[in-house]
């Protein structure tokens, strides 16, 4: 097996316990104003997604590590719908896996627009 499957196996299994987790953890977080297709109850969990998962391979600050950055300024010139298509579908013979069995094609645009803006940090838990 390529190394590159291998890490693509890999980081979709970490997306799939990331994902249960911060849903777990995200009851009583607010995330940015809802878009479209996306429910504001989710939006925590697709952050947290974002900088842990995504974050594994594009830096945490998702400013580059095994896979290019994810900075605002770095994809200024992309279309929302390519970057969108890229995660919910993946690259083919690339490391970046399909995130589709996770998300909907309407959080993959969320993510796609938020990384365009400047991807929000995620929320701090409130402790009692």
């Amino acid at each position: 097996m390529p190394p590159w499957v291998a890490l693509a196996k890999l980081c979709l299994a970490a997306g799939v316990l990331g994902l249960a987790a911060a849903q777990a953890a995200a009851h009583d977080d607010a995330g940015p104003r809802a878009l479209p297709g996306v429910r504001a109850d989710r939006e925590p969990a697709l952050i947290r997604m974002v900088r842990q998962d995504c974050g594994s391979c594009h830096g945490m600050q998702l400013t580059g590590g095994l896979g290019p950055p994810l900075t605002r300024e770095v994809l200024a010139d992309k279309p929302v719908a390519g970057l969108a298509a890229t995660i919910y579908a993946g690259r083919p013979g690339t490391p970046m896996p399909p995130w589709r069995a996770l998300l909907s094609e309407a959080e993959s645009t969320w993510i796609a627009e938020q990384l365009l803006r400047g991807f929000p940090d995620e929320p701090r838990r409130q402790t009692r």
